[in-house]
This record gives structure tokens, sequence and C-alpha cells, in this order.
């Protein structure tokens, strides 16, 4: 029987079925990357707009490329759903927004944690349960990018469920008045010495605790929140390309 919201199953995968996933937010992401860098691509669903494709990399190794889509309640989804056809490695694609001076538009994040403030994650596991990284397949992503020469910084990211609210934009958002807990939590956060927000990775990083599979992120920085609430389009493509890379060098290595 096929999961309902990815729309295929495990015998749709072959004989030799992947164990890894790349998981992007965005649809086209996920396009771009199976139709770009991927050999004998199938596409295996589109049900919902979570597309998903089959491929191999250079080294005949199978990946499936697969569609998160926004947030903690529909990356649950689709990850519970991604294992249940046999997948047991995660490497998310993301894009987020640094709070830091030094992590800059362009570069990459490599999270090793989250601080997770996600209601979705809460239901995987307790709100104090750690977020964190698979360490080998951080590392592994850490020497893909040394090895490409790619600018990325590793640290804790916060995951949190909203793009606006939650990430303290006021000026950007339809809504300029924040509930008073959230005034000066960037700040606070920086303080904290985290990296980046993004909207992901904390549910990712329980479920995989939970469920006893290895998951990690790479995230293309395409927001300076030190200079501005704006996503840098000038940036976005060449550091989302980056993280592709970054991602797909680590899938072709990794055992």
């Amino acid at each position: 029987m096929k999961p309902y919201h990815i729309g295929f199953g495990r015998e749709d995968l072959g004989s030799n079925p992947p164990k890894m996933v790349l998981l992007s937010g965005e649809p086209e992401r996920s396009r771009h990357i199976a139709n770009t860098y991927l050999d004998n691509t199938r596409l295996l669903s589109e049900y919902r707009g979570l597309t998903s494709y089959i491929g191999y990399l250079s080294n005949d190794k199978p990946i499936l490329v697969a569609t998160s889509g926004m947030g903690a309640p529909s990356i649950s989804i689709v990850v519970n759903e991604l294992i249940q056809v046999g997948v047991t490695q995660v490497i998310r694609v993301g894009t987020s927004g640094s709070i830091q001076p030094h992590v800059r538009a362009g570069s990459i994040v490599i999270s090793q944690a989250a601080l997770c403030r996600q209601g979705a994650a809460n239901d995987i596991a307790p709100q104090d349960y750690p977020a964190a990284a698979d360490p080998f397949l951080t590392v592994a992503l850490v020497q893909a990018a040394r090895e490409l020469k790619i600018e990325y910084h590793l640290g804790i990211t916060a995951s949190v469920d909203t793009f606006y609210e939650g990430q303290e934009r006021r000026e950007s958002s339809a809504n300029s008045h924040l509930q008073g807990w959230l005034c000066g939590i960037t700040e606070e956060y920086r303080n904290l010495n985290i990296l980046n927000y993004e909207m992901e990775a904390g549910a990712l990083f329980k479920m995989a605790g939970v469920y006893g599979v290895a998951a990690a992120c790479v995230c293309a920085v395409i927001a300076q929140r030190i200079e501005g609430e704006d996503i840098i389009f000038d940036s976005k493509e060449n550091a989302v390309e980056k993280a592709i890379q970054v991602a797909l060098k680590t899938a072709q290595s990794f055992s």
C-alpha cells in the first residue's frame, strides 16, 4: 500500500531501492536537482505538489529527491512516509536567513543542531528532547564543503514555525505588532550564538532521533537579518546551487 501523501510506495523503487533522500521545501528545487544532476531520473509523484523523483548519482548509487513543503507539519508527514518506503538517510537542502554578521548572504549553513520552537515537533518528542543532526552525515557535509571550497558555517539553527512573526519580521509583514515575548528574540538568539533562522530542521532532527534514522541539514543563506528583512534575490540562486552541490557530493560519498 502506498503512503497517502507522497504518492509512491516501495514497489515503485525497483530492486535496488534508495536509502537516501535529498529533501527540499520547494518543488522547483527538487525538480532542478533531479533533472540537472541525476541520471535516469524518473518522476514518482506530483500529488499535492510534493514532487518526488528517483535517479542515480554518477557512481550509479540510487537516490530520491523529494519535496517537503513548508514548515514542520508538512515535513513531519513527508519524512514519516519516506521512512515507511525504506529511507534511512535524509539531507535537507534548504534556505535560511542569517542572524549573525559573519554569516554572509551567499554562503551556506550546516546545522549541527537546532533550537526547536515548533508545535509539530512537540507531537513527535517532548520540548526538551534534543534536536540534533546526525554527526556522521554532518561531518560529511563539512568535508564536502571544504573540498568544493565553498564558504560554510557550522553551528546551531533556530527552527521556528512562522516566517513572519516567529522570525521577528515587522516591516515586511502584514502584522507589525508582535507578541511581547517575540520582541527582541532575534538579538537574544544572536547572543546565544545561533547562526540562522529556518522552519524545518528542528522537527526533522527530532524525527530522526525518535525513528532511528540519520538526518542532516544544509541551507543556503538568502537573507541577512542584520541588514534587513528581505530575501536577497541576487544571492539566492548561487547560494542554493552551493548547498545542492555540497549535499550531492555528500550523498555520493556517504555509505
